[in-house]
Formats: C-alpha cells, structure tokens, sequence
C-alpha cells in the first residue's frame, strides 16, 4: 500500500486541528465547541468559522487527518520489516498493523470511550473518506499481488471493501471478544489467517 495522504500541509489549519484534538481528548466531543478551539488554538472565534462553519466539519477532516497519519505509519512500520516479501505478504502485515495502530489511537480510544455515536454513519450509512483511501490502498497492493501471482484472481475493489469490512470488526469490537481464554495478539494472528486466505488461493 502506498502512502495514505492526509489534510496536514503544516500551515494554520493544521494548528487548529491540533487544538481540536486537544479538546476532544480533554473534554470529548460533545463539549467541545468552536470557540474552545479558537481558545486553544490563539485566535479568534471568526478565525476558525472562515475555515470551518461547524464542530462536525471540523470533525471530519481531524478523523481524516488523524487516521491518515495513523495509517500511513503503520503501513510503513509493516513494510518496512518485509522489503523482500511478496505483496501478500505485505497485505497481511500491513492490515493487521493498521488495526492494531487505530485500536491503540489515543484519539480513537477517547471517541469510542465518550462519543462512540460519531462512528455509527460509517458503519451504518456511508463510507469516509478515510475508509475510502484505505481501501483504495487495500486494493493498489491486491492489484500489485495479482501481478507478481501472490493474491487471486478477482475484483481488487470488492475484495479491498471486502477486507475493510472485516477490518471494521477487529478495530471496533476486538476488545469484546478478549478475555483470560483469549487475549488480543490471539486474535491478531487469527486476522493474519483471515487475510492471507481471503486473498490467497
């Protein structure tokens, strides 16, 4: 997977951003408003209404900055340890490191633990833009597997949706399915499987 672009150019939004993650991660989202993150952020109300009309745009593009970059370190921790390995390869270990880096996201552990409804439109009705890029990426390394003959024939598209969707159950519920006769890396290494023969033939 190639690297997952984000809304982080460095310039003064991503300033703002930062002090609206700031917030959230202090007080959750429901009583952080837009003139908090003016507060935080040194500059007036105005300021930050000239680049956001609202609490949930300004939502929106700290989810799709957030997990961008939480994807694209993930992926490159993964590659990292698999230069001379097959794009399945580097499939597998790069899904189940995505997982485990959202899971342990301190920004997505604070949404879940106080305002885990904001979740619910991705899961129920329509797909982000972070979900969106990362199964564009799924489906860039599907396609490259299907080139050197490591992953099976088949529609990259559907088969990374496929997979995304799978990936929302071990980011979402995996804490659900732990306990003293299962503990997380074990279901880790079951997502490993999954993956591999998803794509495999």
């Amino acid at each position: 997977m190639t690297s997952l672009r984000h809304n982080d150019d460095g310039g003064p939004q991503s300033a703002y951003l930062d002090a609206a993650r700031a917030c959230i991660l202090d007080v959750g989202w429901r009583r952080t408003t837009l003139t908090e993150v003016a507060r935080r952020a040194g500059v007036s109300r105005m300021t930050i209404y000239r680049a956001w009309p609202d609490m949930p745009t300004v939502l929106g593009d700290l989810m799709t900055r957030e997990w961008g970059a939480v994807v694209a370190r993930a992926v490159a921790e993964a590659d990292a340890t698999r230069t001379t390995a097959t794009a399945a390869d580097r499939l597998v270990a790069e899904v189940v490191a995505t997982c485990r880096a959202l899971r342990d996201n301190e920004l997505f552990v604070r949404i879940v633990e106080l305002d885990a409804e904001l979740l619910l439109p991705y899961l129920l009705t329509r797909r982000g833009r972070s979900q969106q890029a990362v199964a564009d990426l799924v489906a860039g390394r599907i396609r490259e597997g299907q080139g050197d003959g490591s992953i099976r024939e088949g529609r990259p598209d559907a088969m990374a949706r496929a997979l995304l969707l799978a990936m929302h159950g071990f980011v979402l519920s995996l804490h659900t399915m732990v306990d003293d006769d299962v503990e997380e890396s074990d279901l880790d290494e079951e997502l490993e499987q999954l993956v591999r023969r998803a794509v495999t033939r």
